[in-house]
């Protein structure tokens, strides 16, 4: 396996990454290669899954058609 490092890294981010290393349960080199992997590997179809849920739950009933034909209606009457 190969071997990475990362230099010039902002200390906020290393907290950042200490801290949700130990919220996992993992170390921070460990937490770095789980973040590594998600988001350049494994994330993907995740992200795709949870964005199509997304537009689902935001979806409208209201048909916008109706409440524009509705509107100019109402803009035509004196």
């Amino acid at each position: 396996m190969a071997q990475l490092t990362v230099r010039k890294v902002r200390q906020e981010v290393v907290g950042a990454l200490k801290q949700r290393a130990a919220a996992n349960g993992r170390s921070a080199e460990a937490e770095h290669r789980a973040i590594l992997h998600a988001m350049l590997l494994g994330e993907e179809e995740g992200f795709a899954v949870r964005a199509a849920a997304l537009r689902r739950r935001l979806r409208s009933s209201v048909d916008s058609a109706d409440t524009i034909r509705a509107d100019r209606d109402r803009d035509d009457t004196p």
